[in-house]
């Protein structure tokens, strides 16, 4: 008898996501774009499937499971390796354009901060529990695990999870965003612009350029995302990101899956 395809056992992979997320909807950009057949699990929908997550042993969301192995999703090179499936030729940018990438989607995401109304920043946005100064806060706070790890300390996941202080506004989030933006304009003055060397991370070692790579396009998702939100208020992001702005990152289509 041939398997019903409403049916979860019907799928090899499953991957488990949640709205908002920056490689979660990369990832499933990425397997429906190439025809692999999954089951989507959102936790954020779904939390009694979190169960699941911590049979595998895995504790954030994206992974892509097969059975009772997985893959974590920060790498889309991991990804494709694990479902079998070839990835694309391309040329990343080199380490000096993904820097002026990253300043610039900061700067973005510092005069978008400074748009909200102060009480807005305490809101949720769609189907994510995250506020909208948090998702600020955020943007600044992925940059700085980067910048941690060029300078030597391993990247770990639980600094993604961290939030501003209850008491901060617009005001106070953006100047943190303007002291993480000096600080890497410090740390690249003397950084090998290859950044070919390798560094720890939670999911592997990489090269820095990897590293630099994903934190920039993962900063200008969220970036993406805060235009969203002032739109959700009636406000025109002022300076929004161009395509220039964005061009040879490994963007996702969708700002929030």
């Amino acid at each position: 008898m041939q398997a019903d395809p409403r049916s979860p056992s019907a799928h090899r992979f499953k991957l488990f996501w949640q709205p908002g997320c920056s490689s979660c909807v990369r990832t499933k950009e990425f397997l429906q774009k190439r025809g692999v057949d999954f089951e989507s699990v959102n936790v954020a929908a779904n939390p009694e499937r979190l169960a699941e997550l911590r049979a595998l042993g895995a504790r954030s969301v994206p992974i892509v499971s097969s059975g009772d192995t997985y893959t974590l999703c920060q790498s889309i090179q991991d990804v494709a390796s694990f479902v079998g499936v070839p990835m694309e030729a391309r040329e990343p940018l080199a380490g000096p354009v993904l820097f002026d990438r990253l300043q610039k989607v900061l700067g973005a995401a510092i005069r978008f901060t400074l748009q909200f109304p102060v009480a807005s920043l305490r809101e949720t946005f769609r189907d994510r529990n995250r506020t909208l100064g948090d998702t600020a806060f955020h943007i600044f706070r992925v940059a700085e695990m980067g910048l941690e790890t060029g300078q030597g300390h391993p990247l770990r996941p639980e600094g993604f999870a961290q939030k501003a202080p209850a008491d901060w506004g617009g005001e106070q989030i953006a100047a943190y965003g303007r002291d993480v933006s000096a600080r890497l304009d410090r740390w690249w003055a003397c950084a090998d612009p290859a950044v070919a060397h390798r560094v720890e991370t939670y999911y592997g070692r990489r090269t820095m350029h990897e590293v630099l790579e994903r934190t920039t396009w993962h900063a200008a998702q969220h970036a993406r995302q805060l235009v969203l939100m002032l739109e959700a208020h009636g406000i025109a992001a002022d300076r929004p990101l161009t395509p220039a702005d964005l061009a040879g990152l490994p963007m996702p289509d969708d700002p929030w899956g």
